[in-house]
């Protein structure tokens, strides 16, 4: 059954990447709108979403969808969790980083996800048991054991601006310890490259659901440590996430208690 669902992840997210690729740097005037103070939507947006909704109602009816712009529901607690584009503000401004993320969750735990990158044709895939592949190869996180000289890659809380003497004050404590910092601005990617090894860990604050469904699900079958602030498994409720290999994972995660925990952060 994960296997077919895995399929169905995989297509969805390639339909939604066809569309999205089409439309970049290609936006006319009117296709691009602020939801919220610097959360755009575009056209590409609301159709790759539309496209991928489509599509899974037909091939596996009777699941429900939870999507970033339509919303949704649950359908009893097996739902295809959706980001038909991550990394929108990179998309607006022709910068060519961005994915299109699809989940599937069972009871509150992910079974499989799909991330697509239109503009490197790379399709990252995970299946809960079945391991963490980037079009079919296996992928796992770094050998890296400690925080020291790691590459970490992390996101900007602009949803959430109370809590940014939090994040400045574990920029403060992470920034000299690690060889890189960077804020790509696609937490999904993020993820992604998390698992395959090329970033050595990722956190960011107040993340929805289809931010990280899929690529948290990537980072664990590819032998990594994925976490909430307290360091329990549960990320997807509040979208406060650590993940990494598991030594990184280990070190960041200390030092980010430091400054905060899942109640003081909140959503």
């Amino acid at each position: 059954m994960s296997r077919a669902m895995l399929s169905c992840a995989v297509t969805a997210a390639e339909l939604g990447g066809a569309i999205v690729r089409g439309y970049f740097r290609r936006l006319a005037s009117g296709q691009a709108d602020e939801k919220a103070a610097h959360d755009w939507v575009t056209a590409a947006d609301r159709e790759s979403e539309e496209a991928i909704f489509q599509f899974l109602s037909r091939a596996a009816p009777g699941i429900g969808f939870l999507g970033e712009e339509r919303g949704g529901s649950e359908g009893g607690g097996e739902h295809w969790v959706v980001d038909p584009l991550d990394g929108t503000l990179n998309f607006v401004r022709g910068f060519p980083h961005f994915a299109v993320s699809v989940a599937l969750v069972c009871a509150g735990r992910v079974e499989v996800g799909a991330i697509y990158d239109p503009m490197r044709d790379e399709m990252f895939t995970a299946q809960r048991g079945g391991g963490a592949f980037r079009n079919g190869e296996r992928l796992r996180v770094s050998g890296r054991s400690g925080l020291a000289g790691a590459f970490v890659t992390t996101g900007f809380p602009f949803r959430i601006h109370r809590h940014l003497g939090a994040f400045l004050g574990i920029f403060r404590d992470v920034f000299p310890v690690v060889a890189g910092l960077r804020r790509p601005g696609a937490a999904a990617l993020d993820l992604a490259h998390v698992a395959a090894g090329i970033f050595d860990a990722f956190f960011e604050f107040g993340l929805a659901a289809w931010d990280i469904a899929a690529g948290a699900l990537l980072v664990s079958e590819a032998g990594g440590v994925v976490s909430n602030l307290d360091g329990g498994p549960e990320v997807l409720a509040r979208g406060n996430i650590v993940a990494g290999a598991p030594g990184v994972h280990r070190e960041l995660l200390a030092l980010i208690q430091n400054h905060c925990s899942e109640a003081a952060i909140g959503h």
